[in-house]
């Protein structure tokens, strides 16, 4: 997997859920597996997207660190990605971002994915579920090909 780049263009105001997210973007952005898992609560819960997706076919979601981890191998290798997060509003123990993922093709070209993602973490800032939303029929194929 390669890199790419994180723009943050909402408020970085400190919050334990928004804290998480940026914190689990730049794991995955760097490759970084396991310290992107250490992030995850053991009971865990990712949806990505809400209900049945490509990752999902059942849409049961994944849980559980074992479930993050085979998220991880599913969704997050992919040659490179670019993320904007231009929204983001936190309160309790959630946060919830606007943002527009776009990853690359190992054959060239992408996928620009709009989307809004809920992080919930617990007491100790661990993240205890991630539910992102996102249509299937909204995605953009962008770059050489599309």
């Amino acid at each position: 997997m390669s890199g790419g780049t994180l723009t943050w263009l909402a408020p970085e105001d400190p919050h334990p859920a928004r804290d998480a997210q940026r914190n689990a973007l730049r794991h995955a952005m760097a490759g970084d597996r396991d310290g992107w898992l250490a992030l995850w609560a053991e009971d865990c819960e990712i949806h990505d997207p809400v209900g049945v997706g490509p990752f999902d076919p059942d849409g049961s979601g994944f849980h559980g660190r074992a479930g993050a981890a085979a998220f991880w191998e599913a969704a997050i290798p992919v040659h490179g990605w670019d993320v904007e997060v231009r929204r983001s509003y936190a309160a309790g123990d959630s946060s919830a971002q606007e943002a527009t993922f776009t990853i690359g093709f190992a054959e060239g070209g992408g996928a620009a994915i709009d989307m809004v993602v809920v992080y919930r973490v617990d007491d100790a800032g661990l993240i205890t579920s991630m539910r992102a939303y996102w249509e299937g029929d909204r995605v953009r194929l962008v770059g050489p090909g599309s």
